[in-house]
C-alpha cells in the first residue's frame, strides 16, 4: 500500500487544512453580524454544490485520466483559496465572496470524492480496498478533530490571513503527492459513441437503478440517509436545550464524534472489514442506531452522551467502507466516477430535505408537546425524561428505530443479501508496487 499511503498522506494535509478554513470561515460569518442564518447560509453554499454537481463530476472523471481529475479538483481548491487571499491581503474580503469561496470549494469536492473513489482500486488490490478505505475514513476524521483546534489557534495568533496560507500550502501539498504517484491502469475514458454530457451524467444513476442488488442497496442507503440525519439534525440543540446551553459538554460530545471516526477508521485498517459486506453494513447500520440514537436519547449526562455518540462514529467508517467497497468491486473502472458521483448525489439529496424538517418540527411540534406532556413525547416520557430537550430526544429516538428497521428490512431483502451472488465482484490483476 506504498503508493496509496503517499496520496493518503497528501490527502491528510489538505483535508486538515479546508478543515482550518471552514471553521475560520464559520467564525468570519458569525463575526459579522452573530446571525446564525449566515452560518447555515454558508454551510448550504458548501453542500449544494457538491450534491447537484456530483453526477456531471462523475461523468467528467470517467472521460480523463483519474490522475488528471484528482489534479484538477486540488487546482481548483487552489485558485479559489488563491483568489479569496487575495482579495483578503488587498483589504476588500467581504462575506458574499467568502460564500462564493466556499461554494466553489463544494463544486471541486463534487469531483474529489468520485475521482479518489475511482482511484483507490489502481492503487491497492483487491483485499486491500477496505483498509484502504478505512484509513480515507480517518484522515477525514483526523481533521474534522484537528482542523477546529488549529483554526482557533491560527485566527488568535496570525488571523484569517495565515489560515489562507496554511491552506494554499495543504493544497500544493496535494498536487505533488498525485503527481508523484503512478495509478494502474489509468486512461482516460473511450472517445467513440460518446453520450452528450447531460446523458452521460444520468449514466451512474442509470447503472445503479438497472442492477436489481445497487438498486436495493442504495435505496435502503437513502432511507438510512433520510431518517438518521434527521435524528442528528438535532442532537446539538437537544444538548443544548438539555444543559442549558452549556457550550463545554457540547465541545465534549463533539470531541467523542471525532475520536471515534479516528477509532472506526483505524479499526476497519487493521482489520480489513467484514467479510460479508452487506451484513457486516447493514448490522453496522442497526449498531449505529441504537448507540448514537436510542441510547443517546434516553441517556443523560456529558460522560454518557459522548460514549454513546463515540461507538456511533466509530462504526460510521465501517459502514461508508463497506460500501464504497462493494461499488469498487462489482462497477467497471470505467464507470466508477459517474457512479460514486450517483451515489453522492442520492446519499445528500435527503439531507436538506431531512433538515427542512427537523428544525421545525422541533420547534413547533415535538417540544410543545413535550412541554404539555402530551403527544408522542408524553408518551415516550418514561424513557427520555422530561423538560426541555425532551421533544428533540424523542425524534432523535424514533429516527434511531426507524434507521434500524429500516437497515434490517435490507437485510431481509433477497436482492440485497445475496449481492455477491447476483452481482459478482469484477475480476481485476492485483496492484503491483
Amino acid at each position: 500500500m506504498g503508493r496509496f499511503g503517499l496520496v493518503w498522506c497528501g490527502q491528510v494535509v489538505t483535508l486538515i487544512g479546508n478543515s482550518v478554513l471552514r471553521f475560520s470561515l464559520v467564525i468570519q460569518a458569525w463575526t459579522v453580524d452573530h446571525q446564525a442564518t449566515q452560518v447555515v447560509a454558508l454551510s448550504l453554499c458548501a453542500l449544494l454544490p457538491q450534491m447537484l454537481l456530483s453526477p456531471t463530476a462523475g461523468a467528467l472523471v470517467d472521460r480523463c485520466r483519474k490522475r488528471t481529475a484528482l489534479q484538477l479538483a486540488d487546482l481548483g481548491g487552489l485558485v479559489a483559496v488563491g483568489a479569496m487571499a487575495a482579495v483578503y491581503f488587498l483589504g476588500d474580503l467581504h462575506l458574499w465572496q467568502v460564500y462564493v469561496t466556499v461554494a466553489l470549494l463544494g463544486a471541486c469536492a463534487a469531483f474529489q470524492f468520485p475521482a479518489l473513489s475511482s482511484a483507490v482500486p489502481m492503487l491497492v488490490g483487491k483485499e486491500q480496498l477496505q483498509r484502504a478505505n478505512g484509513l480515507l475514513a480517518t484522515a477525514k476524521s483526523v481533521a474534522d478533530v484537528g482542523g477546529p483546534a488549529l483554526a482557533g489557534l491560527l485566527v488568535v495568533t496570525g488571523g484569517l490571513g495565515a489560515v489562507l496560507v496554511i491552506d494554499l500550502i495543504s493544497f500544493a501539498v496535494a498536487l505533488a503527492t498525485i503527481r508523484l504517484v503512478r495509478l494502474d491502469g489509468d486512461r482516460a475514458g473511450e472517445s467513440g459513441a460518446r453520450k452528450r454530457l447531460g446523458a452521460d451524467s444520468l449514466e451512474g444513476l442509470r447503472y445503479l437503478f438497472a442492477q436489481p442488488s445497487l438498486r436495493g442497496l442504495i435505496l435502503v442507503f437513502f432511507t438510512v440517509n433520510l431518517v438518521m440525519v434527521f435524528g442528528f439534525a438535532v442532537v446539538q440543540p437537544m444538548i443544548l436545550a438539555r444543559t442549558g446551553s452549556d457550550v463545554s459538554v457540547l465541545a465534549s460530545v463533539n470531541a467523542g464524534i471525532g475520536a471515534g471516526g479516528i477509532a472506526g477508521g483505524l479499526l476497519l485498517a487493521a482489520w480489513g472489514g467484514p467479510k460479508n459486506r452487506v451484513r457486516g453494513m447493514m448490522l453496522g447500520v442497526v449498531g449505529m442506531c441504537l448507540s448514537a440514537q436510542i441510547v443517546m436519547s434516553v441517556v443523560q449526562g456529558v460522560v454518557a452522551w459522548t460514549a454513546a455518540i463515540l461507538v456511533g462514529a466509530m462504526i460510521m467508517p465501517i459502514v461508508n467502507g463497506s460500501m464504497q467497497s462493494i461499488i469498487q468491486t462489482k462497477v467497471p473502472e470505467e464507470r466508477q466516477g459517474r457512479v460514486f458521483g450517483a451515489v453522492m448525489f442520492v446519499s445528500q439529496i435527503s439531507s436538506p430535505v431531512a433538515m427542512a424538517f427537523s428544525g421545525p418540527l422541533a420547534d413547533h411540534v415535538f417540544e410543545p408537546q413535550a412541554a404539555a406532556g402530551t403527544g408522542v413525547p408524553g408518551l415516550l416520557a418514561p424513557l427520555i425524561g422530561t423538560g426541555p430537550g425532551s421533544g428533540m430526544a424523542a425524534m432523535l429516538l424514533i429516527a434511531g428505530l426507524l434507521g434500524a428497521a429500516a437497515a434490517l428490512w435490507g437485510l431481509a431483502q433477497r436482492a440485497v443479501r445475496h449481492i455477491d451472488v447476483l452481482t459478482p465482484d469484477l475480476e481485476k490483476q492485483p496492484a503491483g508496487g
